[in-house]
């Protein structure tokens, strides 16, 4: 068998899942470098066999109940002999992995893992406690399905991407093990494939897991974009000899949206103890533009749109959108609570957000390198002419920023009946999920470069200090990067990645 790299060593915490109890930073833990240890309250357990027991009870009784001993969508009106029940099961799992694509990066997976048993633990899906055991014990050694990207319209919940991860059960697919695919039938040799029964298949598959692990992360990089998007500006009005006047409390609490009033105060504590400020406070310039002037109230509709998305995604990791759900006093509802919209809505206006946050700052790149606006060497070159120092950088966030334009268009809008017509309206929530990943990634980069070019402005005179945020971010930059103005002309594309990547993980933004 294969083992696995998962021990005691590599897990940080224990996680106690009871399918309500879930964090979004939990959450957001298992897509970390160690994961937490995974283990079902009792109270949870004890909650699965109640329901298990109505499920029993229902075939027993010969009733019809859809997804117990019928067909699935468009053939829910096929009734399902008993001793067919787990072929039923075993036959809907193998048809429906059938996702295309890159395979989704193994942290999303193994997060999709715990959600799922999460949603199950809810104890309204009927499944037996030897599939959670089994669920975890595959948890437990880190062997993590892999699972395409592309193939869900995220309605009946999404079902490709589901079904990839639960016909690993089985021994069909593959496995992530130690960083390698592995064939799941080789992995799983010792103790054999699960033997599925009456409703666990569905039970799998049926939920928005792959969208809601795909929307932790963005959530979590979203939130360190919107730190970074601050230092960034903080570094820029430095650079620029811009004013602070335009983030006086008095001036957002006129306006009381919570984001504004956020990011003001945070400019304003980066920008502490400026020797830079007071230095040209009564210089000829009446106002700043408005990608500096009016950051607070664009950065902090982002902040606000991310609080949003925050409260869908905290309900979402806690929910049960299994069908049908099966409840305490016997009764068994095939309902809707797979469908994606919340989630895709929620993951489309972050897109949303997130492009405006490069958008913004794509334009404070321009105020840096356009000797028009700034009064500093064109496009920051050490020799102008001989050196085009930052100008194909500005291009490039100008490429991203225009690229997110495209990405930010709302998946969640679109709809295509699948299932002959049975699941008439879809939510494209896996896409909607894919292309906030995207733009954030984009919104990174962006960001990246403007830190890196506003670094480069501060040093063609840092004869006097800037606010200690910004100092403090500075020398983050410059522990990586070394000034342009040293070197002259470079090869540039190592600079930029490694700019995004203070960006991107958080490293920025903590030393400020």
């Amino acid at each position: 068998m294969h083992a696995g790299k998962r021990d005691a060593e590599h897990m940080t915490a224990r996680l106690v899942l009871n399918g309500s109890n879930l964090s979004l930073e939990q959450a957001a833990a298992v897509l970390g470098p160690k994961p937490p240890e995974l283990v079902i309250a009792d109270e949870a357990l004890e909650r699965c066999r109640a329901s298990r027991a109505i499920v029993e009870s229902v075939i027993a009784a010969d009733d019809t109940v859809y997804g117990v001993n019928t067909g699935f969508g468009a053939l829910a009106r096929q009734r399902i002999a008993p001793d067919q029940l787990g072929d039923l099961q075993r036959n809907l799992l193998l048809s429906h992995a059938c996702g295309v694509g890159e395979p989704l990066p193994v942290e999303i997976s193994r997060l999709m893992l715990v959600l799922r048993i999460q949603a199950l633990v809810h104890g309204n899906s009927g499944v037996r406690v030897e599939l959670l055991e089994r669920l975890l014990f595959f948890y437990a050694r880190d062997w993590i399905p892999v699972v395409p990207s592309q193939g869900s319209v995220g309605a009946s919940g999404d079902l490709a991407p589901l079904a990839h991860m639960a016909v690993t059960l089985l021994g069909e697919g593959e496995l992530w093990v130690d960083g390698a695919r592995v064939p799941a039938r080789d992995v799983i040799s010792e103790v054999g494939p699960f033997e599925l029964t009456a409703k666990e298949g569905l039970a799998l598959i049926n939920g928005t897991q792959c969208m809601t692990a795909i929307g932790v992360e963005v959530w979590q990089l979203a939130t360190r974009l919107a730190v970074s998007a601050d230092i960034a500006t903080a570094m820029t009005i430095e650079a620029l000899r811009g004013s602070v006047r335009p983030f006086d409390p008095r001036v957002q609490e006129l306006r009381g949206h919570e984001g504004q009033k956020q990011v003001a105060a945070h400019l304003i504590e980066l920008l502490e103890g400026s020797q830079i400020i007071p230095s040209h406070e009564h210089c000829d310039k009446v106002q700043d533009p408005y990608s500096m002037r009016c950051v607070p109230q664009v950065h902090g509709a982002v902040r606000d749109a991310i609080a949003f998305v925050e409260g869908v995604l905290a309900n979402e990791i806690n929910a049960a959108t299994d069908n049908p759900l099966v409840f305490d006093n016997g009764d068994v509802i095939s309902a809707g609570n797979f469908h994606g919209q919340p989630v895709a809505q929620a993951l489309d206006f972050l897109g949303i957000a997130l492009s405006t946050l490069a958008n913004i700052s794509e334009r404070r790149i321009e105020n840096l390198v356009n000797p028009k606006l700034s009064g500093l060497p064109p496009f920051l070159a050490r020799n102008a002419g001989l050196e085009s120092g930052y100008m194909i950088a500005q291009v490039v966030a100008a490429s991203l920023a225009s690229e997110n334009k495209s990405l930010a268009h709302p998946a969640s809008v679109d709809t295509i009946p699948t299932s002959a017509n049975q699941e008439d309206h879809v939510s494209m929530g896996v896409t909607a999920a894919r292309h906030a990943k995207a733009i954030a990634l984009n919104t990174a980069k962006v960001l990246g470069i403007e830190v890196l070019i506003a670094a480069e402005a501060l040093d063609v005179d840092h004869s006097l200090t800037a606010g200690k945020g910004v100092e403090a971010a500075y020398a983050r930059v410059r522990e990586s990067i070394a000034p342009l103005r040293s070197t002259g002309d470079r090869y540039l594309a190592p600079d930029l990645e490694a700019a995004a990547e203070l960006v991107r993980s958080g490293s920025l933004s903590s030393s400020s």
